[in-house]
């Protein structure tokens, strides 16, 4: 497909703004489509200095006020008569960050068949009414969608494939008004059209024009939404065997793919919490991960599988009964790993009492810290590390550094900095651990400050070769775990611990374990070391799921023997 894009500018009586908006989009050299939806006189006029300033516009008109849907089809089968293949939609208001259309445009030429979605990152001049209510519409759209790919329905600012888009309006009757942007999305996705997805900076200016009237357009888009959740039902088997598709396909090693649980999901009962309340963003969990559940074929099959294992495995060490293999065993553990992340937003909101949080070990730590010594500390999917971090950085006791393999946890880290401005973990990201790491985390180790790495999770394929895993005896099978964090502490040269924190109830006990003064790989004994350590962090890793195993959060298939070498299939 050739990539040749386009401007579409909707606009309606934005006289003030559409000067300043104009002026910086044109600094990227495309044409634009400006389409006035039946403005006043004295907004036409500035539209036709404008089109007399600016050769690269082409300026179309309706002859009365049809709403923003309206002038937004006009301007998509104008650009694509006049031979266009994509139009970048943005708004006439200036709430939009111009200095990110070359982001969106790289992502178009990247997935040419794909929409690029803005996805709204807000300051304070967001007002808090249409901010909350956008997100009863994620999750509506989620419903309708059975998917979590369109990350904003509601954005203006995102780049059609106009073929596609054409295609769609000239077949179906789409809404005009302020439930077009929703309805277009939700219809396209139906259809199969993927969607990428872009953080962009949303601003409302002081004193703004907006036409979003919240009576009038609120019934309105409740009643899309009505009439999509019906049209969902009626594609429902046509959804559900897209999604079978997709689930089949096991190409993708775990850290390519997105955490599920902790995006938008987590997102919306965060702003729940912030404007209802604790308890009630609680309750909305389950409706949640009941959907999760219902959709999410690969979680599910992974969660049963080590229900299973766990159950099956507890029987052998007299631990019975700790478990219930089944879908109602699977919400379970998916509702706790819901919890487990409304948990880490209250902490690092200071919501959580900290007499709530049992640490038998504490002094071991307090020495630790005390001693002015960096450490490695390795954790797990299990229980909630990241809490543990909030208490200790929220009492600017210690710095720690979280090393991390994926930009999964960038995403929620920066919803966990919203949340809490003196957030205090430094996010490491990486490919994998080579020598450039080594260094930069022993400078931290000098400085006396925490490094936080997991065990649990094989490394991606290192420039398209294999992994770093040894496998070891877990849970009555082989499975593979990453030598990296082992490997990665000798080279730091410091103590190591082991980090849990489990839920117990209504409380949190935090599990700090020493686990060795140094980790030495002599050279003509490295893989045997390894291997031992390797045994002991899994022997304790055993140890604490039989524990709490409702609260080890690997959602993927961890036993796959070909893991060490082939892709590994993951949504959590």
């Amino acid at each position: 497909m050739i990539f040749d894009p386009c401007v579409l500018i909707p606009i309606y009586n934005h006289k003030d703004t559409i000067r300043a908006t104009v002026g910086r989009l044109v600094l990227h050299g495309l044409p634009v489509f400006i389409v006035d939806d039946g403005s006043d006189e004295a907004t036409q006029q500035v539209l036709v200095t404008l089109a007399i300033e600016y050769p690269l516009i082409t300026l179309s008109r309706l002859s009365q006020n049809g709403g923003k849907g309206a002038a937004v089809m006009c301007g998509l089968r104008a650009a694509r008569a006049a031979g266009f293949s994509h139009a970048l939609q943005i708004d006439a208001d200036g709430q939009h960050d111009t200095s990110d259309v070359p982001r969106f445009l790289e992502q178009g030429m990247a997935h040419p068949a794909a929409v690029i979605c803005g996805r709204p990152v807000y300051d304070a001049s967001v007002p808090k009414g249409r901010l909350y209510g956008r997100y009863i519409t994620h999750f509506w759209v989620w419903v309708e969608t059975l998917s979590l790919s369109i990350g904003d329905s509601m954005c203006g600012f995102r780049l059609y494939p106009l073929d596609t888009a054409c295609a769609l309006i000239d077949e179906v009757r789409i809404p005009t008004r302020m439930d077009f942007d929703t309805a277009i999305a939700v219809r396209l996705a139906w259809r199969g059209v993927k969607f990428e997805n872009i953080a962009t900076r949303v601003t409302y200016p002081a004193n703004g024009l907006s036409h979003f009237n919240m009576w009038r357009d609120n019934v309105r888009i409740t009643w899309t939404h009505t009439r999509l959740t019906s049209g969902m039902v009626l594609r429902l088997p046509l959804l559900l065997w897209r999604k079978f598709i997709a689930s089949s396909n096991a190409g993708a090693h775990w850290s390519n793919l997105a955490e599920r649980g902790s995006g938008l999901g987590l997102r919306f009962i965060f702003f729940c919490y912030r404007a209802l309340g604790e308890n009630v963003a609680r309750l909305l969990l389950y409706p949640i991960v009941a959907y999760f559940l219902l959709t999410g074929s690969s979680s599910r099959a992974a969660s049963l599988d080590y229900l299973r294992r766990i159950n099956a495995y507890g029987v052998t060490q007299n631990v019975v009964g700790q478990t219930t293999p089944g879908w109602r065993g699977s919400f379970y553990h998916m509702l706790s790993f819901a919890q487990s992340g409304l948990d880490k937003l209250v902490a690092w909101m200071g919501g959580f009492d900290s007499r709530r949080v049992d640490f038998p070990n504490q002094g071991e730590f307090e020495r630790l810290l005390a001693s002015g010594r960096g450490a490695v500390l390795i954790g797990s999917h299990l229980g909630n590390l990241e809490m543990t971090r909030a208490l200790a950085t929220n009492e600017h006791r210690a710095i720690v550094n979280a090393v991390v393999y994926t930009n999964h946890a960038h995403r929620f880290n920066a919803m966990l900095a919203r949340a809490n401005a003196s957030f205090g973990v430094n996010l490491i990201q990486i490919s994998h651990i080579g020598p450039g790491t080594a260094i930069s985390l022993k400078e931290k180790i000098d400085r006396g400050e925490l490094v936080v790495i997991v065990g649990d999770r094989t490394p991606p394929s290192e420039g398209g070769g294999g992994r770093r895993v040894s496998q070891i005896e877990f849970l009555g099978k082989p499975a593979p775990f990453a030598q990296g964090p082992f490997i990665l502490a000798s080279l730091l040269e410091c103590s190591v611990y082991l980090f849990f924190c489990l839920r117990e109830g209504d409380y949190y006990r935090i599990y700090f374990e020493p686990f060795a003064e140094r980790i030495i790989l002599p050279r003509d004994q490295r893989q045997e070391r390894l291997q031992d350590y390797l045994r002991q962090y899994a022997r304790r890793l055993e140890a604490h799921c039989l524990k709490a195993p409702y609260q080890w959060f690997n959602f993927y298939d961890f036993w796959r023997q070909d893991a060490a070498n082939n892709p590994t299939k993951a949504s959590v």
